[in-house]
């Protein structure tokens, strides 16, 4: 069995959505005699991350409405680092997806070290295609799932269908294939999204 942690390293300096400096975590660490304590200040959009509906609808449900049942299980993999764009419906009409599929998208968003304003995102299209098909998830590795699209339709459309998103994976080692994941957010309450490590294991299922 292989387990690929597919989680970005939290770290001053790392790469952030449109490189805003407001959303840089902040590391302080201090040490007393041989104590040595650290504080952390950090955006829930910070690196790999779980959106929760709020983020972008004003009475949208919070954090804690997800449930772990959906993070946890088996995962496809597709690659798709030869889109250029948004990722369409054609685009994932070439592979065989199923309803409750937990879908991961590999582009070449992946081999970016740092924030690239023109990363590959899923287009409107694509996500109405996945939402009639009715799957559980989907995770992309960029810091965001939609970029350039008005009203931010992709994030609403999947909202709408309860499908989980999972932003800022790092898949870039990872092979097309199926693994069984875990994604396994902070326990936070109230809030429109949450850091997570994202886990993906070959040769395990159940």
């Amino acid at each position: 069995m292989k387990i690929y942690d597919v989680t970005g390293t939290i770290f001053e300096g790392m790469a952030v959505y449109k490189n805003k400096p407001e959303k840089q975590p902040k590391i302080d660490q201090r040490t007393t005699g041989y104590v040595t304590e650290t504080r952390l200040e950090l955006d829930v959009h910070t690196g790999t991350h779980i959106d929760a509906p709020l983020h972008m609808k004003v009475d949208g449900e919070t954090f804690e409405s997800i449930s772990l049942d959906k993070l946890v299980g088996t995962c496809k993999v597709l690659d798709l680092t030869g889109v250029e764009n948004g990722i369409s419906k054609a685009d994932l009409e070439a592979f065989e997806l199923e309803k409750e599929d937990f879908v991961f998208f590999k582009t070449k968003n992946s081999f970016d070290e740092n924030f690239n304003f023109e990363f590959v995102f899923l287009a409107e299209d694509g996500a109405n295609y996945l939402a009639e098909l009715g799957i559980r998830g989907v995770g992309i590795d960029a810091l965001g799932v939609e970029r350039s699209q008005e009203g931010h339709p992709t994030h609403k459309t999947l909202f709408a269908s309860d499908i989980i998103i999972i932003e800022g994976l790092q898949l870039k080692e990872v092979e097309q294939g199926e693994y069984f994941m875990v994604a396994a957010p902070l326990k936070l309450t109230g809030t429109d999204a949450s850091p997570a490590r994202v886990l993906l294991f070959e040769g395990l299922s159940f």
